[in-house]
């Protein structure tokens, strides 16, 4: 099937999902997730009506990038995890980060963020997985971080985002999502921006929108199987 063809299936998986939890398909982005596929993939899913792209690494995308540059509207943004040294390239190509995780990486961040002249959405990764290969900062953490960041003039915080453990249930992910909503409602009301909640995958999203999902970041659906390589070994 065509990236148009995948994109209007999960529309309408969306919309039901949406259906069955009282919301509006309208209050949950779909993100596609772009990462290790060729730039012509983006291109062809831009065609096809989407604007929001996740990419996990910085070099990656910077490759892409002037292919793609001319694509009116388009938003990228950084879903890997963001190794410091590279936190002022990926100021420079993302429209926002979705994995800040640390204290020294928002200080980066912004630091390059106002060398730009930008200000810089963020989500906080939260890892609620105890998977080693799980990146985020953890749940007991998340205040003090949340303070920090919250004096960084160049940053905005935006939301939580966490990954659950890979299973083949959707089910499985379910406490994950609801932790990270709990989270996120003991502290929005301190941060009122906080409202984002970047959960949810190809295999579970429908979950994660009935927990209250803002942004479903999905790869696998629209575009088939990644084939990893050299490149995608490197942040």
């Amino acid at each position: 099937m065509s990236i148009a063809e995948n994109l209007s299936r999960i529309q309408n998986q969306i919309a039901d999902a949406c259906a069955r939890a009282h919301r509006s398909p309208a209050d949950v982005a779909l993100m596609a997730v772009s990462k290790v596929h060729p730039v012509e993939v983006v291109l062809e899913a831009y065609e096809a009506g989407l604007r929001l792209f996740g990419e996990n690494r910085v070099q990656e995308w910077q490759s892409k990038a002037p292919a793609a540059a001319h694509l009116e509207g388009l938003e990228v943004h950084l879903i890997g995890p963001l190794q410091s040294n590279k936190s002022a390239k990926a100021a420079e190509l993302f429209q926002a980060v979705d994995t800040v995780d640390s204290l020294k990486i928002g200080q980066r961040l912004n630091a390059a963020a106002e060398a730009l002249g930008k200000m810089i959405p963020v989500h906080i990764e939260v890892k609620l997985s105890h998977e080693e290969s799980k990146h985020g900062i953890a749940p007991e953490e998340l205040p003090g971080l949340l303070a920090s960041l919250s004096e960084l003039k160049h940053l905005a915080l935006a939301g939580l985002m966490t990954v659950p453990p890979w299973s083949e249930e959707p089910e499985t992910a379910r406490p994950y999502f609801q932790r990270l909503r709990q989270l996120r409602d003991e502290n929005v009301s301190m941060y009122a921006e906080l409202t984002g909640l970047s959960m949810g995958m190809s295999g579970d999203f429908a979950v994660a929108i009935a927990e209250g999902s803002t942004c479903i970041r999905i790869g696998t659906a629209l575009f088939g199987r990644r084939v990893y390589s050299a490149l995608n070994q490197d942040r």
